[in-house]
């Protein structure tokens, strides 16, 4: 598999459909699985991690899903960032040593992860609130693996995992949301408080310990045990409607209060990624997370939200690297960062008029 042809492409979970998708990027579903026949991953030997990489590849002709596998053991820094950015890959995996891999498919909206923290990290990932059919799909997948390898499994505590957090189900339960206007209007701490205090967990774009970067956070559940996975999934699919709620009222107290600050604001923001020299990812993320808003509150008119979200991605510093088919130190990547974002935004025209 020639990853370089994955820069021409994104994952379906950024194509900005489906319900409330306008707030939420996508629903994502993760399973931990680990083979009963092999120790867990920290107390595994070399060979028995080569064991159950073969294990899992020879199961995936038998599956609906049809999923590439790649040995990650033999890929580079590069391209283990490159599938990290892409949420193909967990940082665990991408930094890890020692027989590992990942099977995912062309559409990048299922993944397995093979000797991250578990023996299998399943995922699902499908764009906007929908978590209903996430959880179906991943759970037709995980009763087909289980059909052709035997899992951990205690009849009294569930699936066995090697972090407490996950025995029971296994599931961790999230969905992506984009929540600009709660941070500019100073409510998103308020709304982290609450959800601090139902068990829930707030992580940035890449997950538990990243940062928020362009205004996305994701929101799980911190345990399993104890729980049903519907449980689990009504927990969340109550609780973010909530939240989508609460942003729809700062994005509209921003209309109202401060249009012309929030039009001016949106306006510089697409300027300057259509015209910047240099740019770093950081600013890119933030600017681009006002266009964005701007988008949906009907500010722009010439710019499509899959490119949006597909641009949060490409503009990363692995994707840069690929893109370019060179390695960059970071200046070169803010100077690459910015030539890129011209190229892609040279066609629009200026931000609808008042």
């Amino acid at each position: 598999m020639n990853l370089d042809d994955l820069t021409r492409t994104s994952g379906e979970w950024l194509r900005g459909t489906g319900p409330e998708s306008d707030i939420v990027m996508c629903s994502r579903i993760r399973l931990a699985r680990n083979l009963n026949d092999f120790p867990f991953i920290n107390r595994a030997s070399r060979l028995e991690r080569t064991e159950i990489e073969s294990v899992v590849k020879s199961s995936l002709p038998h599956l609906d899903d049809d999923l590439r596998f790649l040995d990650v053991n033999n890929l580079s820094k590069l391209d283990c960032l490159f599938l990290k950015e892409r949420q193909l890959i967990s940082g665990e995996l991408a930094n890890a040593d020692g027989p590992r891999g990942v099977a995912f498919s062309p559409h990048e909206n299922v993944s397995i992860m093979v000797n991250e923290e578990d023996h299998l990290r399943i995922q699902v990932m499908l764009s906007g609130l929908s978590l209903q059919e996430v959880w179906e799909r991943i759970n037709r997948l995980d009763d087909q693996l289980e059909e052709r390898m035997a899992y951990a499994f205690s009849s009294t505590l569930g699936y066995l995992t090697a972090c407490p957090t996950n025995v029971g189900t296994g599931i961790r339960v999230g969905v992506m949301l984009h929540l600009p206007a709660l941070v500019q209007t100073k409510q998103i701490d308020k709304v982290f408080r609450a959800l601090q205090k139902i068990n829930l967990a707030v992580r940035g774009l890449y997950g538990e310990g990243t940062q928020a970067f362009g205004d996305f956070y994701q929101i799980s559940n911190q345990q399993t045990l104890g729980k049903s996975e519907q449980e689990l999934i009504r927990n969340i699919s109550e609780v973010v409607p909530q939240i989508i709620e609460y942003e729809r009222k700062a994005r509209q107290q921003l209309v109202s209060e401060k249009r012309q600050h929030l039009h001016d604001q949106v306006s510089r923001a697409y300027g300057v990624l259509k015209t910047a020299h240099t740019i770093s990812s950081e600013e890119t993320m933030h600017l681009l997370s006002s266009v964005r808003m701007g988008i949906n509150l009907g500010l722009i008119d010439d710019l499509a939200i899959p490119t949006v979200n597909e641009l949060f991605i490409h503009t990363q510093p692995a994707h840069l690297q690929k893109i370019q088919g060179s390695p960059l130190v970071v200046d070169e990547r803010n100077v690459a960062r910015a030539s890129y974002l011209r190229s892609r935004l040279s066609n629009g025209r200026a931000p609808a008029e008042e």
